[in-house]
């Protein structure tokens, strides 16, 4: 399939190699089997196995860089590059998604090559068939810039764009296929410094010294057990930072099995539910639940989200004055702008009742 070709990409000066040009070494393949991607004529390539939802994940995150890279196009080509992709959960609407595409689209769309897709379409669309081209991303937050052999038809402030304002802005590096032929070289990313600053509550054993038992019924007391980085709950009660937080940005990932119930307190006197001020977004995967997952519990019920029993989700809360959002898995699934109490408090976490556990992993905060 692939052409020769005499002009590589060239590195950033910096830059480091992200393929080694004879293996997928610092890669791994997800959501898709093991020939989904091989090498081959010193290009990363994907198979018709490639297939959604099989994507290539770099091995590290990221979060401001300069990526390069040449993509082949021979025929109808669909593909892109993930930026800042999820652990788990859905990588364009957690991070961002840079689209390759075969057509020379005379009037630019969001689904045209150098497209954010599928919500910002490029200034206009550079891409030649039979060809090796080149694509360069620069992710600097809040700036997103885009070229594509070597024109420039992305410049975005993704602070001034709502539907970027709450993404990831740290996360994986990824290249798709979708089963088609596409094939990349000469990948270089140079980092670049980072400006977002998050809170470890929790991402291995030794943080669970950062919390503390707020609750626990005696006829079925609450199990918090911190294993190999996940915290997995059990019983009934509540786990509660031991710092306190007003405005916030609170993400962490979250699984259970069937029906499984929980919920996450804020601005709590750090006493559970015994405690007189409190509020709680609620886990319950019922979608007829009368609150189901991501709901403000008592307040306002949220659209049901799109997750899986026994499957991570990723779960952001963001909370300001009276205002408050949930976000899971990259949609908005609770807007609520009534909250009253606005005081510093807790963050806790839920073990429901016996036999019905649930996980929690990763969890961060950043003070707004």
């Amino acid at each position: 399939m692939l052409a020769p070709a005499a002009v590589h990409v060239q590195a950033d000066a910096g830059g480091s190699p992200l393929f080694d040009g004879r293996t997928l070494a610092g890669w791994t393949i997800q959501q898709g089997p093991e020939s989904a991607f091989y090498v081959k004529g010193g290009s990363i390539c994907a198979s018709p196995s490639s297939i959604f939802p099989a994507w290539l994940r770099s091995e590290r995150q990221y979060e401001n860089f300069d990526f390069r890279c040449g993509f082949f196009v021979k025929g109808w080509i669909d593909g892109g590059v993930y930026l800042h992709a999820p652990e788990h959960g859905r990588q364009t609407w957690c991070g961002q998604q840079v689209k390759i595409f075969h057509q020379l689209d005379k009037e630019p769309m969001p689904n045209s090559m150098g497209a954010v897709y599928p919500l910002i379409a490029p200034s206009s669309v550079n891409v030649r068939q039979n060809a090796w081209n080149t694509l360069r991303i620069l992710s600097d937050w809040p700036k997103l810039q885009v070229w594509s052999n070597g024109e420039m038809v992305q410049d975005l402030n993704l602070d001034l764009l709502p539907e970027f304002k709450h993404r990831l802005r740290r996360g994986y590096l990824g290249l798709y296929g979708l089963g088609y032929p596409i094939a990349f070289r000469d990948l270089h990313l140079r980092e670049l410094p980072s400006t977002d600053k998050w809170e470890v509550l929790y991402e291995a054993d030794a943080d669970m010294s950062k919390w503390h038992v707020s609750e626990s019924h005696e006829r079925a007391p609450a199990v918090f057990d911190s294993m190999n980085g996940v915290i997995r709950t059990d019983g009934s009660g509540h786990l509660a930072t031991n710092d306190t937080y007003t405005d916030f940005h609170l993400q962490l990932y979250v699984r259970g099995p069937q029906h499984h119930n929980g919920g996450i307190l804020f601005r709590s006197e750090g006493k559970g539910l015994s405690g007189k001020r409190h509020y709680e977004i609620q886990l319950h995967n019922v979608e007829e639940a009368h609150y189901p997952t991501g709901s403000l519990y008592y307040f306002k019920r949220a659209a049901y989200p799109k997750i899986e029993d026994e499957k991570w989700y990723l779960l952001q809360l963001i909370a300001k004055g009276r205002q408050c959002l949930v976000r899971i898995n990259g949609e908005n699934v609770l807007e609520y702008d009534g909250l009253e109490n606005v005081e510093a408090g807790h963050i806790e976490i839920q073990a429901h009742q016996p036999g019905k556990w649930i996980e929690y992993k990763q969890i961060r905060v950043k003070r707004l």
